[in-house]
């Protein structure tokens, strides 16, 4: 904001005075408007022929995939969003998780049109909220009054339990940021350069990589840290896509507001 109403001062002050510099030029121009107009254009043509900078110049697509899942593995946390193949009971998970090397998380996820389920773990303790649909869902072989009851007592409701707990570990393994990246620092050698992109805003370089049948395409950061913004597979067994952002930020852990239901408690 600081800087959109200097500018829009020191667009008045030239207005109003005839100027043509601001901030830190002290005298007028003693050219023509029309002059000076020609003068920028020509300067602003002579930028724009002038060659960019290759990213990662003089570097292999192995060499940059390398840097980009170092630079990945060593963030204190991410968000990670996107669709992973449900190796459980197959389709498609879609998560949107934020998540640190503490074992913090939170975020959601839920599985191909049949529900949410939101989940935070703060420390030694999960929260964990459903819909009704995914209830429902993960109950297909109980009985239907069961199911009732469940959906009635728990549907939309905020719930925790110890992270330490049996039923908890498949819900914590989506928390573990070094299991997700696990393998991540070796990086990926056989990778090819590809073009420049944006990924959200962010300038970035594509690099392809096989492996088989499988085909993926890394979307690497060109500015500030290489990290990986963005990985696509059309892996026969294993597609998908997940996309990286909000790097060593904050995971928001706060407690739930309202009622909590202790699930240990009922137990």
């Amino acid at each position: 904001m600081r800087r959109t109403t200097l500018a829009a001062l020191c667009l008045a002050a030239v207005v109003a005075a005839g100027l043509t510099g601001c901030g830190g030029e002290d005298k007028a121009d003693t050219g023509t408007s029309r002059d000076s107009a020609e003068r920028k254009t020509a300067e602003k043509e002579k930028r724009s022929q002038e060659p960019k900078e290759e990213p990662f110049a003089g570097l292999t697509g192995g060499e940059i995939a390398e840097k980009a899942f170092k630079a990945t593995a060593g963030a204190s946390s991410l968000r990670m969003t996107g669709d992973v193949p449900d190796d459980s009971g197959g389709g498609t998970v879609h998560i949107d998780m934020a998540l640190n090397k503490r074992g913090d998380c939170a975020g959601t996820m839920g599985l191909d049109g049949q529900g949410e389920a939101e989940l935070i773990k703060a420390g030694d303790t999960v929260y964990m909220k459903y819909d009704e649909k995914f209830l429902r869902a993960q109950s297909k072989e109980e009985p239907e009054e069961d199911v009732d009851a469940a959906v009635a007592l728990l549907a939309g409701k905020w719930m925790k339990t110890s992270a330490e707990g049996s039923d908890a570990g498949d819900l914590t393994g989506f928390c573990d940021l070094d299991q997700a990246l696990g393998g991540a620092e070796d990086g990926d050698g056989r990778a090819t350069r590809g073009r420049t992109t944006t990924v959200d805003g962010t300038p970035a370089i594509t690099l392809e990589a096989q492996d088989g049948d499988d085909r993926f395409t890394l979307y690497v950061a060109t500015e500030g840290e290489p990290y990986l913004l963005r990985l696509d597979s059309t892996s026969p067994t294993d597609p998908g896509s997940l996309s990286f952002s909000d790097y060593d930020e904050p995971v928001p852990v706060e407690k739930p507001a309202g009622d909590v239901l202790d699930i240990d408690s009922l137990s």
